[in-house]
């Protein structure tokens, strides 16, 4: 195949890697908020019930897909309970504790926690290029997250917090690590559709009986509409990123894959320019420069031989 003919078969899942991670970030940064106003737990259950009610239709096993084995169903649990529940539970405490600047430069080192995880599991080479591009995203990532000052206050201040809040931040990026590799596992035995709706099965399961509890105790009436509004599209939303992750994976090699999860912090740090009125300068730009650069060396198709 052509460097041109690759390049066109790739872009298909190459923006349904971006768009998942992109929206994976907006997510991220509405959680802050959200978690404001909801319990930890309550927020992931209300998630989860959201997103899975949208996807019902898709549990079904489709006729041409074999019963899936005992080993199927191990790494489908692992994949809802590590990429699904644990990451949600990391990542929104870990915000809360430290704050979206910490969460930005943290998150950083997704790419690399991926190349090296799919290295040792699924043995996948990884070049050279791919390697540079990994350093480019997390240049540019944690540059974009120093340029965001926050101030010391709330639940983000003190030593104590904020040592809490990147543990489990470190967490969250073990987690989404996790999902990368165990998903390229799943990509090929189950379709992305059946994964999406197991994953957020799983997940309300998961999330079930602390959920339930903090609803018991929780005075939905004083929930805005506007508030809402932003947890349907935050439930909406986080569900379908597994459906994209999940089919733009299948075609692409877990560690070339991770370079996208680049766009995750990158989407948090849009939403806050655009709804926070955060600032955006030469910093900025030159944080989204390097960080454009990494995906074009993971996505430009290699030279063909000969």
């Amino acid at each position: 195949m052509t460097a041109r003919g690759e390049s066109g078969s790739l872009l298909p899942s190459y923006g349904s890697l971006a768009a998942s991670m992109f929206i994976v970030g907006a997510c991220v940064a509405l959680s802050k908020p959200l978690a404001a106003v909801f319990p930890v737990f309550l927020l992931g259950w209300l998630r989860f019930g959201i997103g899975g009610a949208g996807m019902l239709h898709w549990l079904r096993r489709p006729a041409a897909e074999p019963a899936p084995t005992l080993r199927v169903r191990g790494l489908v649990f692992l994949e809802a309970f590590i990429g699904s529940f644990l990451f949600t539970v990391f990542m929104v405490l870990g915000v809360s504790y430290s704050g979206a600047v910490a969460a930005g430069v943290v998150m950083s080192a997704i790419p690399a926690a991926i190349a090296v995880l799919s290295r040792f599991v699924l043995r996948e080479a990884i070049r050279p290029r791919i390697m540079v591009a990994i350093g480019c995203a997390i240049a540019g990532v944690a540059l974009l997250a120093w340029t965001h000052p926050e101030p010391e206050s709330g639940p983000a201040a003190g030593a104590e917090h904020h040592a809490l809040g990147y543990a489990l931040l470190g967490g969250a990026v073990l987690c989404e690590a996790c999902y990368a590799v165990i998903g390229k596992r799943l990509t090929a035995v189950l379709s992305s559709r059946r994964i999406s709706a197991l994953m957020n099965l799983w997940g309300f399961v998961l999330m079930l009986p602390a959920g339930a509890w903090a609803a018991w105790r929780f005075d939905f009436g004083a929930v805005s509409w506007a508030v809402w509004g932003v947890l349907l599209f935050y439930g909406l939303a986080s569900s379908w990123t597994i459906w994209l992750w999940m089919t733009g994976l299948r075609r692409v090699p877990a560690s070339r894959a991770g370079v996208f999860t680049v766009l995750l912090p990158v989407g948090s740090a849009c939403v806050g320019v655009w709804m926070l009125g955060e600032p955006f300068g030469p910093l900025q730009a030159l944080a989204f420069g390097l960080a454009l650069a990494g995906l074009l060396l993971a996505a430009w198709p290699a030279p063909s031989p000969g």
